[in-house]
C-alpha cells in the first residue's frame, strides 16, 4: 500500500489527448499538462478510413 501513497506525493504530469477544456482545467489547478490536439482520421467517418488505409 505505501508504493500507491507516494504516487499521491509526487507531482502529477497530464497528458492530454482530446479535449482541450480537460486541459485548461488542469492547468489552471497548476498542473503540468500537455495537449495533443489529436482527431479521428477522416472525422471518424468509417467509409473514408476505409478509402484513405488503401493509399498506404
Amino acid at each position: 500500500m505505501s508504493k500507491i501513497n507516494d504516487l499521491f506525493k509526487t507531482e502529477l504530469k497530464v497528458a492530454n489527448i482530446g479535449l482541450r477544456s480537460f486541459a485548461e482545467d488542469l492547468k489552471n489547478q497548476k498542473v503540468k499538462v500537455v495537449h495533443v490536439d489529436w482527431r479521428p482520421p477522416a472525422g471518424g467517418n468509417k467509409k473514408m478510413i476505409a478509402l484513405l488505409s488503401k493509399l498506404k
